[in-house]
């Protein structure tokens, strides 16, 4: 999917460490440092405090205490993030008031700071933008952020800008919609666009055993459910405009649903890498602008859900962007 979610609890890289008979009485705090050399002595023992070290389902607290023999268990989190700084990053506000902001993310900006994108995302020029009133809210890494877009996806989104807000949003994302005002709806280019007008795509996603970059259907996977509708077929060039509207809200969710009926979205090179040749068929004028988008064809064009101070229904509209706007036009010439 292009949006997600978001769980901010990071899962914790696990360290089984078995202390031998000729092991038993040493202490536990250097045991362990001498078998994890990548965890100091003094890292080890603050991890002990934090509870994150066991031992036949007992916590070990206690580095000076000696050790018997068996499994030992060590949780380490992952390293905190710097704080993000703000950077002058141009943004189109949609709506904002005291306790959120609405804004339409253009393709190419990453949402928050991560592995490879230190800086230069949403979260830098929402720093900046918003100053101090988005400060911790809803943590350091991810200030304020409740769900997410792929980079390479446009569109809309909401950030929180108050504590409560961010409270009143992330129940609603979780919620999906169910019992309240939530609505995202996403246009898509698809090649090879279903016979039928509508459809649910009811699939679990989960990682990929075969390539962790990637998200597959699995049957251990997390519920996922995409409703589809065709808006326009363009059959010369074997595409279709679809809408879809997620019922839950999965990392790369519509581009593994639609890829997995046969109708992966143009311009997708991780899940529609076998309909590239596809693009032969299309006009010169189609083809120069899907080589022009260079990216997934996925905007995220409707937000509905409640403020969350005042309860009213907010709903949003964004106009796909000229590079998406352009493979339309030219799909349907």
């Amino acid at each position: 999917m292009a949006d997600e979610f978001l769980e901010l609890d990071e899962p914790v890289d696990r360290r089984v460490v078995v202390a031998e008979q000729a092991d038993v009485g040493e202490r536990i705090d250097r045991f362990l440092a001498s078998r994890l050399p990548d965890l100091s002595r003094a890292r080890i023992q603050a991890l002990m405090r934090q509870g994150a070290v066991s031992a036949a389902g007992r916590t070990l607290e206690d580095p000076s205490a000696k050790i018997n023999a068996g499994e030992i268990f060590v949780d380490v989190p992952p390293p905190e993030p710097a704080e993000p700084v703000g950077q002058d990053i141009p943004l189109e506000v949609v709506f904002e008031d005291e306790q959120l902001i609405v804004i339409d993310k253009p393709a190419g900006l990453v949402v928050h700071p991560a592995a490879g994108h230190a800086d230069g995302t949403l979260v830098n020029a929402l720093i900046a933008h918003c100053g101090k009133s988005l400060s911790g809210v809803g943590g350091v890494a991810r200030p304020g952020i409740v769900h997410r877009l792929d980079k390479d996806t446009s569109g809309l989104m909401v950030v929180a800008k108050t504590d409560a807000a961010h409270k009143s949003l992330s129940a609603q994302f979780a919620d999906h919609g169910r019992t309240g005002p939530l609505v995202r709806a996403y246009l898509a280019l698809a090649w090879s666009p279903p016979d039928r007008p509508r459809g649910t795509i009811d699939a679990p996603l989960g990682r990929s055993v075969k390539n962790r970059e990637k998200i597959a259907i699995r049957q251990d996977g997390r519920e996922a459910i995409t409703h589809w509708e065709m808006l326009e077929r363009y059959p010369e060039a074997g595409a279709g405009l679809i809408e879809c509207r997620l019922e839950t809200g999965r990392t790369h969710q519509i581009r593994v649903h639609l890829a997995s009926i046969g109708s992966p979205l143009l311009g997708d090179a991780v899940y529609g890498a076998g309909h590239r040749t596809k693009a032969s068929r299309l006009s010169d004028a189609a083809r120069a602008a899907l080589e022009a988008l260079n990216r997934q064809a996925l905007h995220a064009a409707t937000l509905g859900f409640a403020h969350p101070v005042t309860g009213e229904t907010l709903m949003f509209e964004s106009e796909p962007p000229a590079d998406l706007a352009g493979l339309i036009e030219a799909l349907g010439t």
